[in-house]
């Protein structure tokens, strides 16, 4: 039976063991980390209060330093194994693709012969990547990465997550209108309170 206080105890040690002892959950954060631990756990019949819909991603937005990442590490114990994801930062992909190409992509965008779909992946901090170029190549690289994964998304039902500090305006100002549109239709948008303080 699941019981959200001992949830939050759990997250609270997770996040003293693996952040620091001062570690400690903001009441004010208990609704966003509420969404996540139902979406996790994939209980159905919140989900469809909350208006949550299991079957897509989860976008984490929030101003910088408002723990989007820490949440999306600690979370993670919750998924079930078909569900659990690799969370990775963006800057490390755009990193990647300048030093081995669009080979390095294939890792994000393909699966293999034995997957029944595309492994998944949680983004994290999207827009803090650099347009990098590879031998003079231009490539937006999580444009092109989230492209190929809504494809993967239609197809198998793939998931992705991801976190991000852009607005709605900023997304399609890196991305263009047509990733702000396919990204619309792949996650679910949790969104910190835009007035919420650095808790670094």
């Amino acid at each position: 039976m699941y019981d959200p206080k001992k949830c939050f105890q759990f997250l609270e040690q997770q996040g003293k063991k693996r952040y620091n002892s001062n570690f400690k959950i903001d009441p004010k954060d208990i609704p966003i980390i509420y969404k996540l631990l139902i979406y996790a756990i994939q209980d159905h019949k919140s989900a469809f209060q909350l208006g949550i819909d299991l079957n897509k991603g989860i976008m984490l937005s929030g101003p910088i330093g408002c723990g989007k990442t820490s949440l999306m590490h600690l979370i993670r114990p919750f998924m079930y194994a078909k569900n659990d994801y690799k969370i990775i930062a963006t800057r490390h992909i755009s990193f990647e693709f300048a030093k081995s190409g669009y080979d390095s992509l294939a890792e994000y965008t393909l699966k293999s012969s034995q997957q029944n779909r595309l492994s998944a992946y949680c983004f994290d901090d999207l827009g803090a990547e650099q347009q990098i170029k590879h031998f003079g190549n231009d490539c937006n690289v999580m444009a092109e990465i989230l492209t190929s994964r809504y494809e993967h998304f239609v197809e198998s039902k793939a998931i992705t997550h991801i976190t991000t500090n852009l607005s709605a305006s900023e997304i399609e100002k890196a991305y263009g209108n047509r990733v702000r549109s396919r990204l619309r239709q792949m996650f679910n948008l949790i969104a910190f309170d835009k007035e919420v303080r650095d808790k670094r």
